[in-house]
């Protein structure tokens, strides 16, 4: 048997029972290096165990969404799309025409950005940074 992957951890230490399929779409969530929607993950769960159906899978990452453990953007192609939820900030920038996401950090944007909080008498206590564009020109 396979270790156990992140998601499954997390849902461990937060006192979840963790069927087999439940284990199986942590698995997928876990692995994943994009961020897939809700079909997307039924794809790739569905090649693990076919008996898994799409209302498990959307049950499945509402439940660990609900439970901090993915985070659900909108990244405005009318898709929920999830991701592992982390401790340390990235923000985004979205390819309007692949559909592409490529995670950064920036210190000089942050840095902005708590600037302009206190500028209008806020303490910034957290926020969501989506870049949208096309790509130019090759990966860098």
């Amino acid at each position: 048997m396979p270790s156990s992957s992140r998601i499954e951890k997390l849902c461990i230490d937060k006192g979840m029972k963790m069927t087999g399929q439940r284990r199986v779409i942590a698995r997928v969530l876990s692995e994943a290096k994009d961020h897939p929607d809700v079909e997307e993950v039924y794809r790739r769960a569905i090649k693990i165990d076919k008996r898994i159906s799409i209302a498990t899978v959307y049950r499945t990452v509402r439940l660990f969404e609900e439970a901090d453990i993915l985070e659900r953007h909108e990244f405005g192609d009318g898709r929920a799309r999830y991701e592992e939820a982390t401790e340390s900030h990235h923000d985004h920038l979205i390819d309007i025409k692949s559909g592409e996401v490529v995670e950064f950090q920036n210190k000089d944007i942050e840095a902005l950005q708590e600037r302009i909080a206190l500028e209008h008498g806020f303490k910034l206590v957290g926020h969501r940074l989506e870049l949208y564009g096309i790509r130019q020109g090759p990966k860098k």
